[in-house]
Parts: structure tokens; sequence; C-alpha cells
């Protein structure tokens, strides 16, 4: 069987590490004064949005709570009393025993007594309002980077409490700037395993796929910035890096099938038909590609009939 050997045109890589970026780093903050009761996550932890995370106690707003609900009791009692009067007053006008003004003057009483029960109802809610928002919650979903506070701190409101990193993970290149013309946003890239591990068999994990999507426009210390978007980066660590090969560009190269190589005495030969006669060309192979083809470095041409047993 003949091989006609013709060139092709394949894209040349590099690689270089990319780092693992969130694309929101967002702060769950105190919303009260106080101190720290309890802290449910840590360092790692994967949160929700609006999970309570921690819980930030004043005790001096139980105390205010408690004196709300007294002067509640208080001013229900004394509103109880005003509509008796003011029952009272009505029953003897009709009997003509008590004058209209002693009417009017218990319905003002009444309506003093409702006004002030509703002020001290409205200043409870506020009061429950401000106890609620002791609870710490997850501003976004993602995994938590940094938990600066212990229980028992002292935080004033405004305060970080927890750092989340959310919105996704994607990586970050920081390439040479003679790449910088070579790369545009939407060309695909391969992306290494984590620390480029080898399963318990040896074998290298298989490459993901992942494209560019945003390519900075400023060059800052000979290096560009680069943002890859790769799915399954849910389980690596903000900050760690990993290999990724990037198209720089195209070049042409020969290819024959593995089976047409054939190695005497520490030379490689492949047979080329040269007039109906077969001759052994000494041949420099290069890497194997797909399909059990191996590149040939020298040894051939474009147009050259290569025989394969």
């Amino acid at each position: 069987m003949e091989f006609v050997v013709t060139p092709e045109t394949v894209t040349e890589t590099k690689a270089v590490f990319g780092e693992v970026r969130s694309r929101d780093t967002v702060l769950a903050r105190s919303r009260i004064s106080g101190t720290i009761g309890d802290i449910g996550v840590e360092e790692g932890s994967a949160v929700t949005a609006g999970q309570p995370i921690a819980t930030v106690v004043d005790a001096k707003l139980v105390l205010q709570r408690d004196a709300a609900e007294a002067q509640i009791k208080v001013l229900t009692s004394q509103l109880e009393n005003a509509r008796t009067d003011l029952e009272r007053a009505q029953q003897l006008l009709q009997k003509g025993a008590a004058p209209q003004s002693r009417v009017d003057q218990a319905q003002t009483q009444v309506d003093v007594y409702t006004n002030q029960l509703a002020a001290a109802v409205a200043q409870r809610a506020v009061v429950e309002q401000q106890l609620a928002e002791g609870q710490v919650l997850a501003p976004a979903s993602g995994r938590v980077l940094s938990v600066p506070v212990t229980k028992g701190s002292v935080i004033m409101a405004g305060e970080e409490v927890v750092k989340v990193a959310g919105g996704g993970y994607f990586l970050r290149l920081s390439l040479p700037e003679r790449h910088a013309a070579t790369i545009h946003e939407g060309d695909s890239v391969q992306v290494g395993a984590r620390l480029l591990s080898a399963d318990a068999s040896g074998t290298p994990p298989a490459l993901k796929s992942g494209r560019i999507v945003k390519v900075y426009p400023e060059i800052s210390g000979g290096q560009v910035l680069a943002d890859v978007e790769v799915d399954g980066l849910g389980n690596y660590f903000v900050g760690e890096r990993t290999l990724v090969w990037i198209p720089i560009g195209t070049r042409q190269l020969i290819a024959v099938p593995g089976a047409a190589i054939t190695t005497r005495h520490g030379v490689d030969h492949v047979s080329v038909d040269a007039g109906g006669k077969p001759v052994e060309v000494a041949v420099i192979p290069g890497k194997a590609l797909d399909g059990g083809r191996i590149e040939i470095l020298s040894g051939l041409a474009a147009g050259d009939h290569v025989i394969v047993p």
C-alpha cells in the first residue's frame, strides 16, 4: 500500500500556567454591633446565598425588647381602663347624669393610649428586627475563603465576618507580550488536570477543553492577561495553578503511518516508490500524532509515495 505524503497545517501551542480565580469575592458583614456568638462555617466550606453563617449577639437589644414588652403591657392595661371609663361616661350621658365634656375627655384618653400602644409595638418591632439582623447571612453561593473573626470577638456594624468566593471559577493567564497578537477571544485551549497528577496506574489524566473569553487590552511588566472558561473548576482552590496549552500560531508538517517506519542499526528508514522501485530513505521521526501517525522532521518531501507494509 502506498501513502502519498501531503503537508498538513497544525496549530502550535504553548504551555503556560493559569491561576484559578473566582468571579466574585464578596464579604459577609455584620449588620449590628455586638459579640460573635456562633460561627457555622470555616475556610473551604460551601455556602448558598442567604444561608446563616454566623450570629452577632448584643445583650442590650434583649433588654430593650423586654422593656418594650413591659411598656406594651402597661399601655394595654391603661387603654382597657380608659375604654371602661368611656363606656361609663356614655351611659351616664344617656341618663343625663354626666356632661358631654366628660365623654369627650374619656374619648381623648382612649385615643392617646391607643397611639402610645401603637408606638410601643412599633418600637418592639424595631428591636426585634435588630435582633434578627444579628444573624449574618451568606451574600452569595460559593466557598468560604477566610473567617477573620472568632467566637467571642467584639465586632462593629459593617465589619467583615466571612469572605466568600462566588460566581463560579475561571483561569487567569499571564502570557509573554510576544503572544499578545496571536491569542483572541473564542480560541480553544487545553487545560491540564490539578497539579498534572497521574492516576494509580500511572496514566496521565485527560486534558479538559476551555475557551478564551477575555483578553485584557493592557500589557504590564511584559505580560498580557487573559481569562479562560473551563467546566468543572468547582473543586479547585482559589489561587491554585494548572497548565494551560494556548494556540500561538500554525505550521506545516509531514506525517506518515507508524507502520511505514522501520529501524535498523539505530537508524529509521521509510521505503519510497522511486519510479516503480522501492528505495529506502533515512528519516528523522518526531512526535506521535493521532491516528497512529508519526511526524517526519526530515527525509521526505511533499508528493513522495511512501510504501506502507
